[in-house]
């Protein structure tokens, strides 16, 4: 409880008189309701054509998009065994520091704010609220959830939020990514922003000797020498999977930010999302 009201209270106070302050629009202006069809126009998004409708006419077709007043925003946190994990703090406290910063910023701004915990599927959800009380209750959710032995398929999370996400939004996912997603499909539903969570330490270990760990993941029991050879090899598999998980979210057209557990979470956030604009 001293956690969750600590993190809390620090949120409001960066969002309300810094983050929000100097930034009242930070979501604004991405909620749109489907209106008809039309032919393409030179000044149009070319994000914005049909391209099935394209190739049965046999010429470029554009969705018409009505502005919403409010925009829906989703907060997706990924807590599978990995997130258990902190030299500094712990990643899952950082991912509810995130929850509840942009949670309080979407308030502010009058729009809804939904929440999901999700590992294999989904495991907590609040629906879509204007409450403070959604933010309270989605950040306590992430510091009392027990990550051990989970492990997160990103590929039902991705089928999961598609089907269950109805109305267009900003969808907020936060995680350590340390599986690739695939959130192709769901990109082209929403705008999706991805907040990766990673501690220094498990990106650029020390030389340790023989030692054994405990897998968060799978609780199995992990032997070996952890030499200079070893740490080297394992900190270039890390380099390799960043760099294909940045590529993919390029391709994907999904903006991100990275987050370390002795980052300034308020800082990183505010130039993710004026970046956004």
């Amino acid at each position: 409880m001293q956690k969750l009201q600590k993190i809390l209270v620090k949120a409001k106070r960066q969002v309300f008189s810094e983050m929000v302050g100097n930034n009242p629009s930070v979501f604004h202006g991405e909620g749109y309701d489907f209106v008809e069809l039309r032919e393409y126009e030179t000044t149009d998004d070319i994000r914005h054509i049909d391209w099935n409708i394209t190739a049965k006419m046999q010429r470029p077709f554009v969705k018409v998009f009505r502005e919403e007043r409010e925009l829906n925003v989703a907060v997706v946190s990924l807590l599978g065994g990995s997130i258990y994990f902190g030299s500094k703090r712990f990643k899952q406290e950082v991912v509810a520091e995130v929850n509840a910063m942009i949670g309080y910023s979407v308030l502010k701004n009058g729009d809804t704010l939904s929440s999901y915990i999700c590992t294999d599927g989904v495991d907590f959800f609040l629906k879509p609220s204007k409450n403070t009380y959604a933010v309270e209750k989605s950040t306590g959710s992430i510091l009392a959830f027990d990550p051990i032995a989970k492990q997160v398929n990103m590929q039902n999370v991705a089928k999961v939020l598609y089907k269950s996400i109805k109305r267009r939004s900003l969808i907020v996912v936060v995680g350590d990514f340390f599986e690739l997603p695939s959130f192709l499909l769901l990109a082209k539903k929403h705008e999706v922003i991805a907040v990766v969570v990673r501690d220094r330490l498990e990106e650029n270990p020390p030389v340790m000797g023989f030692n054994s760990f405990v897998d968060p993941q799978t609780s199995e029991v992990i032997q070996g020498d952890f030499n200079a050879t070893a740490v080297a090899q394992y900190a270039k598999r890390v380099q390799e999977h960043d760099r294909e998980l940045f590529a993919r979210f390029k391709k994907e057209h999904i903006r991100f930010t990275k987050i370390y557990t002795d980052s300034n979470v308020g800082v990183a956030l505010r130039r993710l999302f004026e970046a956004r604009k």
